[in-house]
């Protein structure tokens, strides 16, 4: 199970004939018994936020994270069409809340497709009745609520983590569009520990802050980008802290499980900068190396060239001294004093043809260190994106 594992959830998917091939493309989570519970939501930082995100970022507001239900589709982002796209993404919430007879403001709007085609609100109206009626908490309604949501994944990503007298549930889509300062995706997670609507903001900041943020594929950051957290308070009291360790752990599970089935990928990729001036000069220097083109489409061909490396290092804008840096591909040592360090070229060719690789990077400069996973780039990726899709 997944988002119905933790207890006072429910859930559903189904086909409203959004994507016209007739697959699953409306999903629902909801508190149940019905009612608002504490939520919060982290949303994309795009200026061209789409329609969903913006009634979701007002709903939210208005209710002061108190919410009954978040409302899902995949097949159309609702992104790009103006006051009929936020009369369509409102009147979402509508029928929802009508259905479950909680207040129009408690129920999140999330949107995922083309960018442009405007939503068949018809289609989705007449489908959201027989959603309703479908809600259920096993393991088979947590799935098909994975499977509705998903675009140009290959498969439904969904994570449960236990702890003592709680737990967190969790499902995500994303194939490509990823990039880091927000959240990266849709994702929706669940708990049943008890804590108010300002804790489990701040928990769900901390979480994102350490997982899907640091996650790149394209360098491209959607306009439908969200996340939402909801509480039902059934489990024991939490301290913040052990919240946000248990849905960063959620995170960066479903953070990993998007890196797998990014658009093309052939392997996940592990940057870690080490010795850095600061922790944020780390961030920097790990981003320019994972969103360098060049240094993914060597490591699509599983070719150890550090020279990539060492030149988005020296370029990203973090504190930099050659003389000081090393490169590593794994465990082999590669660079280090100014000078290529000899090494069994063909052995660290073998190991980045993994289907996880770890570049390390040391500055030597100070105490900074910082993590951002990404992936390879090669023919699959243009496959996918040299159309619509």
């Amino acid at each position: 199970m997944s988002v119905t594992a933790p207890r006072g959830f429910a859930a559903s998917g189904v086909a409203a004939s959004i994507k016209a091939s007739g697959a699953p493309d409306l999903a629902l989570v909801v508190g149940y018994p019905f009612g608002a519970i504490a939520g919060a939501a982290t949303f994309t930082t795009n200026l061209a936020a789409a329609a969903p995100v913006q009634i979701s970022r007002t709903h939210l507001a208005a209710t002061r994270g108190r919410v009954a239900a978040v409302v899902l589709n995949s097949g159309c982002a609702n992104a790009a069409t103006g006051a009929r796209g936020l009369e369509a993404a409102r009147r979402s919430a509508e029928v929802v809340a009508e259905a479950i007879g909680v207040g129009v403001d408690e129920v999140l709007v999330c949107s995922t497709g083309l960018i442009g085609p405007h939503l068949p609100l018809d289609r989705l109206e007449s489908a959201i009745p027989g959603l309703v009626d479908s809600l259920g908490s096993t393991r088979a309604d947590a799935a098909r609520a994975a499977e509705a949501i998903l675009t140009t994944d290959t498969h439904a990503k969904e994570v449960v983590v236990e702890r003592d007298g709680f737990s967190v549930g969790g499902m995500v889509k994303g194939a490509g569009m990823i990039a880091p300062n927000m959240a990266t995706m849709l994702a929706v997670l669940t708990t049943d520990a008890s804590i108010g609507p300002a804790g489990l903001a701040d928990a769900l900041r901390l979480a994102v802050g350490s997982s899907f943020n640091e996650l790149t594929v394209d360098g491209c950051t959607s306009t439908n980008d969200t996340v939402c957290a909801l509480a039902s308070g059934l489990g024991r009291a939490v301290e913040l802290d052990e919240l946000a360790d248990a849905l960063s752990e959620a995170c960066a599970n479903l953070a990993f499980q998007l890196a797998e089935d990014a658009e093309g990928t052939t392997r996940v990729v592990r940057v870690v900068v080490t010795g850095a001036s600061s922790v944020e000069q780390a961030r920097q220097a790990a981003r320019a190396v994972a969103e360098s083109n060049l240094v993914k489409t060597s490591l699509y061909g599983a070719d150890p060239y550090w020279g990539r490396v060492l030149s988005e290092l020296g370029a990203s804008g973090a504190a930099f001294d050659i003389e000081r840096v090393s490169v590593r591909y794994g465990p082999t040592l590669v660079f280090a004093d100014g000078l290529e360090v000899e090494h069994d070229r063909p052995a660290t060719s073998a190991y980045l043809s993994g289907a996880v690789v770890e570049l390390l990077c040391d500055l030597g400069l100070g105490a900074g260190e910082a993590t951002v996973l990404t992936t390879d780039l090669g023919p699959g990726y243009i496959d996918e994106n040299m159309r619509t899709s």
